[in-house]
Protein backbone atom coordinates (compact mmCIF):
# COMPACT_ATOMS: atom_id res chain seq x y z
CA UNK A 1 0.00 0.00 0.00
CA UNK A 2 2.80 2.42 0.90
CA UNK A 3 4.63 1.61 -2.32
CA UNK A 4 1.42 2.16 -4.29
CA UNK A 5 1.00 5.60 -2.72
CA UNK A 6 4.65 6.54 -3.28
CA UNK A 7 4.49 5.49 -6.95
CA UNK A 8 1.47 7.66 -7.76
CA UNK A 9 1.39 11.34 -8.70
CA UNK A 10 1.21 13.84 -5.85
CA UNK A 11 -2.38 14.67 -6.80
CA UNK A 12 -3.53 11.08 -6.35
CA UNK A 13 -1.44 10.42 -3.25
CA UNK A 14 -2.50 13.74 -1.73
CA UNK A 15 -6.17 13.08 -2.43
CA UNK A 16 -5.99 9.64 -0.77
CA UNK A 17 -3.79 10.53 2.20
CA UNK A 18 -4.70 14.14 2.97
CA UNK A 19 -8.21 14.27 1.56
CA UNK A 20 -9.36 10.84 2.70
CA UNK A 21 -7.66 11.04 6.09
CA UNK A 22 -9.04 14.50 6.84
CA UNK A 23 -12.58 13.52 5.86
CA UNK A 24 -12.45 10.48 8.13
CA UNK A 25 -11.11 12.62 10.98
CA UNK A 26 -13.98 15.08 10.58
CA UNK A 27 -16.48 12.28 11.23
CA UNK A 28 -14.92 11.52 14.61
CA UNK A 29 -16.29 14.41 16.74
CA UNK A 30 -19.83 13.90 15.46
CA UNK A 31 -19.63 10.16 16.10
CA UNK A 32 -18.37 10.60 19.67
CA UNK A 33 -20.90 13.36 20.40
CA UNK A 34 -23.66 11.02 19.29
CA UNK A 35 -22.90 8.51 22.04
CA UNK A 36 -21.33 10.73 24.74
CA UNK A 37 -23.12 13.73 26.22
CA UNK A 38 -21.46 17.15 25.97
CA UNK A 39 -21.38 17.71 29.76
CA UNK A 40 -19.47 14.45 30.25
CA UNK A 41 -16.86 15.56 27.71
CA UNK A 42 -16.58 19.08 29.11
CA UNK A 43 -15.68 18.01 32.66
CA UNK A 44 -12.64 16.12 31.30
CA UNK A 45 -11.26 18.94 29.14
CA UNK A 46 -8.48 19.87 31.56
CA UNK A 47 -7.14 16.33 31.99
CA UNK A 48 -7.61 15.52 28.30
CA UNK A 49 -5.77 18.71 27.35
CA UNK A 50 -2.75 17.77 29.47
CA UNK A 51 -2.60 14.28 27.97
CA UNK A 52 -3.12 15.61 24.46
CA UNK A 53 -0.17 18.00 24.87
CA UNK A 54 2.09 15.11 25.91
CA UNK A 55 0.96 12.85 23.08
CA UNK A 56 1.18 15.70 20.56
CA UNK A 57 4.75 16.61 21.51
CA UNK A 58 5.93 12.99 21.39
CA UNK A 59 4.36 12.44 17.98
CA UNK A 60 5.65 15.75 16.61
CA UNK A 61 9.22 14.86 17.64
CA UNK A 62 8.99 11.44 15.97
CA UNK A 63 7.46 12.86 12.80
CA UNK A 64 10.05 15.64 12.55
CA UNK A 65 12.86 13.11 13.07
CA UNK A 66 11.55 10.85 10.29
CA UNK A 67 11.14 13.77 7.87
CA UNK A 68 14.72 14.89 8.52
CA UNK A 69 16.06 11.36 8.00
CA UNK A 70 14.23 10.73 4.72
CA UNK A 71 15.16 14.17 3.39
CA UNK A 72 18.83 13.54 4.17
CA UNK A 73 18.59 10.16 2.42
CA UNK A 74 16.92 11.76 -0.58
CA UNK A 75 19.62 14.45 -0.80
CA UNK A 76 22.33 11.79 -0.41
CA UNK A 77 20.79 9.84 -3.29
CA UNK A 78 20.97 12.92 -5.53
CA UNK A 79 24.61 13.50 -4.60
CA UNK A 80 25.41 9.82 -5.10
CA UNK A 81 24.09 9.89 -8.68
CA UNK A 82 26.25 12.95 -9.36
CA UNK A 83 29.29 11.07 -8.00
CA UNK A 84 28.45 8.09 -10.20
CA UNK A 85 28.26 10.36 -13.22
CA UNK A 86 31.52 12.06 -12.21
CA UNK A 87 33.32 8.73 -11.97
CA UNK A 88 31.98 7.74 -15.41
CA UNK A 89 33.19 11.02 -16.90
CA UNK A 90 36.60 10.57 -15.27
CA UNK A 91 36.84 7.14 -16.86
CA UNK A 92 36.07 8.69 -20.21
CA UNK A 93 38.72 11.38 -19.77
CA UNK A 94 41.33 8.98 -18.46
CA UNK A 95 40.79 6.66 -21.42
CA UNK A 96 42.58 9.28 -23.52
CA UNK A 97 45.78 8.22 -21.76
CA UNK A 98 45.58 4.63 -22.95
CA UNK A 99 46.47 3.30 -26.35
CA UNK A 100 44.17 3.71 -29.34
CA UNK A 101 42.61 0.27 -29.09
CA UNK A 102 42.26 0.12 -25.27
CA UNK A 103 41.05 3.71 -24.96
CA UNK A 104 38.36 3.29 -27.60
CA UNK A 105 37.14 0.07 -26.00
CA UNK A 106 36.95 1.72 -22.58
CA UNK A 107 34.94 4.66 -23.90
CA UNK A 108 32.56 2.29 -25.64
CA UNK A 109 32.19 0.22 -22.45
CA UNK A 110 31.48 3.32 -20.35
CA UNK A 111 28.78 4.39 -22.82
CA UNK A 112 27.26 0.89 -22.65
CA UNK A 113 27.14 1.08 -18.85
CA UNK A 114 25.51 4.52 -18.84
CA UNK A 115 22.86 3.38 -21.32
CA UNK A 116 22.12 0.29 -19.22
CA UNK A 117 21.85 2.35 -16.04
CA UNK A 118 19.42 4.80 -17.63
CA UNK A 119 17.35 2.32 -19.64
CA UNK A 120 17.25 -0.63 -17.22
CA UNK A 121 18.16 0.47 -13.68
CA UNK A 122 15.93 3.53 -13.45
CA UNK A 123 12.67 1.88 -14.61
CA UNK A 124 13.38 -1.07 -12.30
CA UNK A 125 13.97 1.24 -9.32
CA UNK A 126 10.81 3.17 -10.16
CA UNK A 127 8.78 -0.06 -10.07
CA UNK A 128 10.46 -1.27 -6.89
CA UNK A 129 12.00 -4.30 -8.60
CA UNK A 130 15.62 -3.55 -7.78
CA UNK A 131 18.06 -6.13 -9.15
CA UNK A 132 21.79 -5.91 -8.47
CA UNK A 133 22.41 -7.85 -11.67
CA UNK A 134 21.12 -7.02 -15.10
CA UNK A 135 22.68 -5.22 -18.06
CA UNK A 136 24.33 -2.53 -15.92
CA UNK A 137 26.11 -5.13 -13.79
CA UNK A 138 27.18 -6.99 -16.92
CA UNK A 139 28.56 -3.76 -18.37
CA UNK A 140 30.59 -3.16 -15.20
CA UNK A 141 31.95 -6.70 -15.29
CA UNK A 142 32.94 -6.19 -18.91
CA UNK A 143 34.92 -3.07 -18.01
CA UNK A 144 36.75 -4.91 -15.22
CA UNK A 145 37.58 -7.82 -17.55
CA UNK A 146 38.85 -5.46 -20.22
CA UNK A 147 41.08 -3.50 -17.87
CA UNK A 148 42.48 -6.63 -16.24
CA UNK A 149 44.25 -7.50 -19.49
CA UNK A 150 45.53 -4.00 -20.25
CA UNK A 151 49.30 -4.05 -20.20
CA UNK A 152 50.46 -0.45 -20.52
CA UNK A 153 53.70 -0.07 -18.55
CA UNK A 154 54.11 3.53 -19.72
CA UNK A 155 50.83 4.61 -18.17
CA UNK A 156 50.62 2.53 -15.02
CA UNK A 157 49.51 5.58 -13.02
CA UNK A 158 46.67 6.19 -15.48
CA UNK A 159 45.54 2.57 -15.30
CA UNK A 160 45.60 2.66 -11.48
CA UNK A 161 43.47 5.81 -11.47
CA UNK A 162 41.05 4.23 -13.95
CA UNK A 163 40.56 1.29 -11.57
CA UNK A 164 40.01 3.74 -8.71
CA UNK A 165 37.31 5.60 -10.63
CA UNK A 166 35.72 2.33 -11.71
CA UNK A 167 35.53 1.23 -8.06
CA UNK A 168 33.87 4.55 -7.20
CA UNK A 169 31.30 4.07 -9.94
CA UNK A 170 30.56 0.53 -8.78
CA UNK A 171 30.10 1.63 -5.16
CA UNK A 172 27.86 4.50 -6.26
CA UNK A 173 25.61 2.13 -8.18
CA UNK A 174 25.37 -0.22 -5.21
CA UNK A 175 24.44 2.68 -2.93
CA UNK A 176 21.86 3.84 -5.46
CA UNK A 177 20.18 0.43 -5.54
CA UNK A 178 20.07 0.26 -1.75
CA UNK A 179 18.61 3.76 -1.47
CA UNK A 180 15.87 2.82 -3.95
CA UNK A 181 14.40 0.41 -1.41
CA UNK A 182 13.48 3.18 1.03
CA UNK A 183 14.84 4.16 4.43
CA UNK A 184 11.82 3.98 6.79
CA UNK A 185 11.42 0.50 8.37
CA UNK A 186 7.96 -1.05 8.67
CA UNK A 187 7.98 -0.71 12.45
CA UNK A 188 8.47 3.06 12.11
CA UNK A 189 5.59 3.23 9.64
CA UNK A 190 3.43 1.37 12.16
CA UNK A 191 4.28 3.89 14.88
CA UNK A 192 3.79 6.86 12.52
CA UNK A 193 0.35 5.74 11.36
CA UNK A 194 -0.73 4.61 14.83
CA UNK A 195 0.51 7.87 16.34
CA UNK A 196 -1.46 9.86 13.77
CA UNK A 197 -4.64 7.98 14.65
CA UNK A 198 -4.12 8.42 18.40
CA UNK A 199 -3.23 12.12 18.14
CA UNK A 200 -6.23 12.96 15.98
CA UNK A 201 -8.59 10.74 18.01
CA UNK A 202 -7.70 12.68 21.16
CA UNK A 203 -9.45 15.73 19.75
CA UNK A 204 -12.72 13.80 19.53
CA UNK A 205 -13.07 13.76 23.32
CA UNK A 206 -12.86 17.48 23.97
CA UNK A 207 -16.14 19.09 24.90
CA UNK A 208 -16.87 22.26 22.92
CA UNK A 209 -20.29 23.79 22.68
CA UNK A 210 -19.92 24.27 18.95
CA UNK A 211 -19.56 20.92 17.22
CA UNK A 212 -18.69 22.69 13.97
CA UNK A 213 -15.77 24.50 15.61
CA UNK A 214 -14.45 21.27 17.12
CA UNK A 215 -14.79 19.48 13.78
CA UNK A 216 -12.98 22.32 12.02
CA UNK A 217 -10.06 22.23 14.49
CA UNK A 218 -9.84 18.45 14.15
CA UNK A 219 -9.76 18.83 10.36
CA UNK A 220 -6.92 21.35 10.55
CA UNK A 221 -4.87 19.07 12.79
CA UNK A 222 -5.50 16.08 10.50
CA UNK A 223 -4.60 18.19 7.48
CA UNK A 224 -1.19 19.09 8.93
CA UNK A 225 -0.39 15.55 10.10
CA UNK A 226 -1.40 13.84 6.86
CA UNK A 227 0.41 16.47 4.77
CA UNK A 228 3.63 15.67 6.64
CA UNK A 229 3.04 11.95 6.20
CA UNK A 230 2.62 12.61 2.48
CA UNK A 231 6.06 14.24 2.45
CA UNK A 232 7.58 11.14 4.08
CA UNK A 233 5.86 8.79 1.63
CA UNK A 234 6.79 10.92 -1.39
CA UNK A 235 10.54 11.07 -0.69
CA UNK A 236 11.14 7.82 1.21
CA UNK A 237 11.94 6.07 -2.09
CA UNK A 238 14.24 8.52 -3.93
CA UNK A 239 13.81 6.87 -7.35
CA UNK A 240 10.05 6.18 -7.26
CA UNK A 241 7.02 8.35 -7.87
CA UNK A 242 6.53 12.00 -8.73
CA UNK A 243 9.29 13.30 -6.42
CA UNK A 244 12.35 11.34 -7.46
CA UNK A 245 15.97 11.55 -8.57
CA UNK A 246 16.31 11.51 -12.35
CA UNK A 247 19.32 10.14 -14.30
CA UNK A 248 20.06 13.60 -15.71
CA UNK A 249 23.70 13.59 -14.62
CA UNK A 250 24.33 10.20 -16.24
CA UNK A 251 22.53 11.27 -19.42
CA UNK A 252 24.71 14.36 -19.71
CA UNK A 253 27.90 12.29 -19.44
CA UNK A 254 26.54 9.81 -21.98
CA UNK A 255 25.82 12.64 -24.41
CA UNK A 256 29.34 13.95 -23.89
CA UNK A 257 30.86 10.52 -24.57
CA UNK A 258 28.79 9.90 -27.69
CA UNK A 259 29.29 13.39 -29.11
CA UNK A 260 33.05 12.97 -29.46
CA UNK A 261 34.03 10.21 -31.91
CA UNK A 262 37.31 8.46 -31.50
CA UNK A 263 40.08 9.86 -33.62
CA UNK A 264 43.10 7.91 -34.79
CA UNK A 265 46.35 8.93 -33.16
Amino acid sequence: MLFFLSSQSLWISGAIIIGGGTLLAMLGPALVRRYVALDRLTINNEIAGFKFATVGVLYAVLLAFVIIVVWEKFSAAEVNVVHEAGAAENLYRLSQGLGDFSGADLRKAVATYLKAAIIDDWPAMDKGTVNAGGPAKQALDAIYRMLSVVNDQRNRAVVAEIFSQLDRMTEARRSRLIAAEGSVPNVIWLVLLGGAVVTIAFTFFFGMESLQSQTFMTALLALVIFAELLVVIAIDRPFTGAVRVHPTALAEVLADVESQPDEPR
